[in-house]
């Protein structure tokens, strides 16, 4: 017990310190796992602990994160985008593998294991280039959707590698293959890497003896009972549990599921996370989804951080001290040829600025799933273990240096092509006295109700894909910064009546209030307020048309939830009404007190002044509500 508590201790204090570390300093969370395992390496040595077991228990991470992307994905969609998945998933996939498959016979490996090495390294890192995408923020753009595209298609092309391999068993070539490998790799291994894959053949299997064709049949049919399972034994086994009202019998029976399929893919030998991800899918349109993944996450996260960690902390120094220049030319040159196919691929596909390089930079690697192939070709004698210890390296490396790709792209090309992006401001001649900065969601609204009326608002936008759309509409709009002087000089701001400022960055905001209240006082300026600290700042601005852009709606809430509690609608919005009309007058007279230089917390006269007008508001509210339910009340009954 207290080696297993001082395990747990050691790498969770390696995660809670490293991560937090990696993250502030924009290398993302992934690589932070990563160096926390080669941190506590040394550490593990000395207790002699069992790497690779670990490895193989934190695999279980992969499985419950390809569940929940399963969860996410319905049927119909993948129909949807068949287009990509076979086009461009299929295209990586295929020619990745006859590019690596071709060098690795130039270099005398046979066909058989050429081919074996090809397939794993087509495949790229779901968890890290997925969970960087969403942290970075890019999941959205076409680089990252093309990149999940791939991704997808890999996770599914991993179920017809796993039955391929065991055809390209020839263990008659096995010698000759080690021979091929550069001299000293035996030595600095030793055999005592795969020490936990060796055991496969003695674990159970529903396939062991049989030939490639029945392991085929076998294989096909357990995935079947994994599709036919999750549609039709799902809801009632929940119901059953449901029955209990117990939250943590939900958290057992979705595990109990997960852990199922993965022990039936196991047990036919292939692999877990791709039965799970077949099992999600399925799932995706039940009824118990959202149930699942809030059950599962906790787990998937904690299990991805172990795996994470243990593939730092299994990397073998001694290996590639050996073979330093070998390998580190291998790493390089595999990321040099898949990122040249995905370049290819997207100039096909119509991948055109940033998002090329994002798609080929970040699907660069080798992934998580070359560590269980890599496993899997070892005990099936496809690849031979000396082979196999160089390739491990090789995909660890690889998916080391991922971050490293990610911040190239950050801080080189995505900004080159922001700049190169970049467009001149369209010249203004619309004749108008009201102009709008931004057609955003609150900008674009206000720029309707105008024109409804017979306005015509001149609308200055900066994004560019924003004014094609419009012009798409037949709306006309002007591309530029509004927050320049010059540019609200062209637009007419000398002339105008009215300004709405809609743009969505506050500094800006503030900086264009304060211009042009300072001048040009005759201009009314209508400003977007993105909080209510903001309001304070643009009312230090100068400005007095002051728009909380989520106050109304909540407003509007706060009325829908008195009807709901049985309020007469013409009651609720007269309470609702002495709410804002005392919210509003209380911002003013508190507004004098904040300072634009310092924090509001830190700001004693602010604090002072809201801790004595919010308690003297919130009485006033509360009995002029209560006045008004009680006239409206003896009214009624007086009827």
């Amino acid at each position: 017990m207290t080696d297993f508590l001082l395990l747990a201790f050691i790498f969770l204090c390696a995660g809670v310190i490293s991560v937090p570390i990696a993250s502030r300093l924009g290398l993302g969370s992934v690589l932070g796992y990563l160096i926390a395992g080669i941190i506590i390496s040394p550490i593990l040595a000395l207790l002699h602990v069992d790497v690779i077991a670990i490895q193989h228990f934190a695999e279980f991470g992969v499985v419950m994160m390809l569940f929940l992307v399963g969860l996410e994905l319905e049927p119909k969609m993948l129909w949807a985008v068949r287009a990509k998945l076979l086009g461009l998933g299929g295209g990586q996939v295929g020619i990745t593998t006859l590019v690596v498959m071709g060098l690795c016979m130039a270099f005398g490996q046979p066909w058989s294991i050429a081919l074996a090495i090809g397939l794993v390294m087509a495949l790229s890192s779901t968890a890290i280039v997925l969970q960087t995408l969403n942290e970075k923020g890019l999941m959205k753009s076409d680089g990252g959707q093309s990149s999940f595209s791939v991704l997808l298609t890999q996770d599914i092309a991993v179920i017809p590698m796993l039955a391929l391999l065991p055809l390209l068993a020839m263990p008659e070539l096995m010698d000759v293959a080690s021979d091929a490998v550069a001299h000293g790799a035996d030595a600095a291994h030793g055999g005592d890497d795969h020490s936990g894959e060796g055991d496969h053949g003695s674990a159970m299997s529903l396939v062991e003896g049989l030939n490639g064709w029945q392991t085929m049949l076998v294989t096909v049919g357990s995935v079947i009972a994994v599709i036919l399972g999750g549609s039709f034994l799902t809801s009632p086994i929940f119901r059953f549990i449901a029955g209990a009202g117990l939250r943590e019998l939900f958290v057992a029976g979705a595990l109990l599921i997960v852990i199922g399929i993965a022990l039936l893919m196991s047990l036919v030998g292939l692999s877990p996370a791709l039965g799970t991800f077949i099992a999600g899918v399925v799932l995706a349109n039940s009824a118990y989804r959202h149930e699942l993944e809030s059950d599962i996450d906790p787990f998937r996260g904690l299990l991805l951080g172990l795996f994470f960690m243990s593939v730092g902390a299994g990397i073998n120094f001694a290996l590639l001290s050996e073979n330093l220049g070998s390998i580190l030319g291998m790493t390089l040159g595999l990321i040099a040829v898949k990122a040249l196919v995905l370049l290819g691929l997207a100039r096909i596909f119509k991948i055109e600025g940033a998002d090329k390089w994002l798609f080929a930079l970040g699907l660069a690697q080798a992934g998580e799933f070359g560590f269980v192939l890599l496993s899997f070709t070892v005990a099936g004698n496809i690849i031979p273990t000396s082979i196999a210890d160089i390739l491990l390296l090789v995909v660890a490396l690889s998916m080391l240096l991922t971050p490293a790709l990610f911040i190239i792209y950050d801080r080189l090309i995505a900004p080159r092509y922001s700049e190169e992006e970049a467009r001149e401001a369209d010249d203004i001649d619309a004749d108008s006295n009201i102009i709008i900065a931004g057609h955003g969601r609150v900008g674009g609204m206000v720029a309707r109700i105008l024109r409804a009326a017979g306005h015509t608002p001149t609308v200055i936008d900066y994004s560019s894909k924003q004014l094609d759309m419009l012009e798409k509409f037949g709306v006309k709009a002007y591309f530029g910064d509004a927050s320049r002087p010059d540019l609200l000089h062209a637009a007419g701001i000398h002339e105008a009546k009215l300004i709405v400022i809609a743009i969505d960055n506050k500094e800006q905001i503030n900086e264009m209030t304060h211009y042009i209240h300072t001048n040009h006082p005759h201009v009314h300026i209508m400003a977007r307020a993105l909080d209510r600290n903001h309001v304070y700042e643009l009312y230090a601005a100068g400005c007095r048309d002051i728009i909380r852009e989520t106050y109304d709606s909540s407003l509007r809430m706060g009325r829908s939830a008195f009807e709901a509690l049985g309020v007469p609608s013409d009651k609720a919005n007269d309470m609702v009404a002495v709410f804002d009309q005392s919210d509003r007058e209380g911002m003013v007279e508190v507004a004098d007190t904040y300072d634009v230089n310092i924090s509001p917390f830190e700001n004693e006269a602010f604090m002072a002044k809201i801790r004595e007008v919010a308690p003297r508001r919130e009485a006033e509210v509360r009995e002029q509500m209560h006045k008004i339910l009680q006239r409206n009340s003896k009214g009624e009954e007086q009827l």
